[in-house]
Parts: C-alpha cells; sequence; structure tokens
C-alpha cells in the first residue's frame, strides 16, 4: 500500500468527509485520491488560517473536517488554532507534511522542521509520527476518534521519510 493510499484509507474509514488543504510536494497523491472521491467535499484554500476557520464552520454544519498542509503552514495557523478551535473545542485533524526533518534537501525547511513539535506543543495540541503505512492508516482513524470525542484537535506528522514509499 502506498503512503498516501494508506492515509486516505484512514480518512475514509475515520469518516471524515470534509477537507481543505494548501499545496505540498509530499500530499500531492493523497489530494488526487481525495479530489476524486465523491463523498468528501475537498476546497483547496490559499492560506492554513482561512482553512481552519472553513472547517470550523464545515464542523458546526455538522461535518467531519480535516487539514492537510505542510508543517510550515502551522505557524500560520497558531492563532486560528488557539482562539477558535481551542475556545471553542471544535474536533480537527491536521494531517501535516513535517519538511525539514532527515532526508530534506530544502535547508530553509529545516528551522520549522524543528519548531513544529514544540508549537503543537505549546499549544496543548496531541501528535502522532507513524513511519509505515500501515501504521498510518490506523493513526489517522485514532486520531480523528480522539478529536472528535475530546474536542481537541489532532495532529499527524508525516516525515520526508515516509513519503519514501508513495507511487
Amino acid at each position: 500500500m502506498s503512503s498516501s493510499q494508506a492515509i486516505y484509507e484512514g480518512i475514509k474509514e475515520a469518516g471524515i468527509n470534509f477537507i481543505v488543504s494548501v499545496p505540498c510536494v509530499n500530499l500531492q497523491n493523497l489530494f488526487n485520491l481525495i479530489k476524486k472521491d465523491e463523498e468528501i467535499t475537498y476546497i483547496p484554500v490559499p492560506r492554513e488560517e482561512e482553512g481552519i476557520g472553513i472547517l470550523t464552520g464545515a464542523y458546526l454544519a455538522g461535518k467531519k473536517p480535516c487539514i492537510l498542509m505542510q508543517n510550515s503552514g502551522l505557524g500560520n495557523s497558531v492563532n486560528a488554532l488557539a482562539s477558535l478551535c481551542q475556545l471553542y473545542k471544535i474536533p480537527l485533524l491536521m494531517i501535516i507534511s513535517h519538511r525539514g526533518t532527515k532526508g530534506e534537501p530544502i535547508i530553509g525547511q529545516v528551522p520549522m522542521g524543528k519548531a513544529t513539535p514544540k508549537i503543537l506543543e505549546s499549544l496543548n495540541i496531541p501528535y502522532y509520527k507513524p513511519k509505515t503505512p500501515k501504521n498510518a492508516k490506523e493513526t489517522v482513524k485514532k486520531s480523528w476518534i480522539k478529536a472528535e470525542k475530546e474536542k481537541t484537535q489532532v495532529a499527524i506528522l508525516f516525515e520526508i521519510s515516509y513519503w519514501k514509499g508513495d507511487d
């Protein structure tokens, strides 16, 4: 099973039906799978914090929301996460391409790569780092269950090495 297929299957099993995304080369195959799925409303957005606002509205309308983004976008999202999602207890799954980790070819990605876990910890957002597609599928499903049950946000960080098995 490819890296993207595993995440997609986890999304489907979790019942997630509303997704926004910001472009990322590592997530491209996942975007393509989601775009073809008629049961998922998929909206590309220009900035992550705009996506957080849209997802909040979708949740309030009865949808199960998820954002797909690169970890550089986490910095753009901090205020929306804290002052909107956390304040109003909006469950949200964040599937994050964790750039700047071992094997990163672009040096400019490394500082945010190092900061990402610390940012999530400072916001008290639990996060997971699955290493294989098998782990990813189950992690996505369990993470949404946690987000929904605890009315919180949950992040899943997919490091550079995770994407090596993608088609």
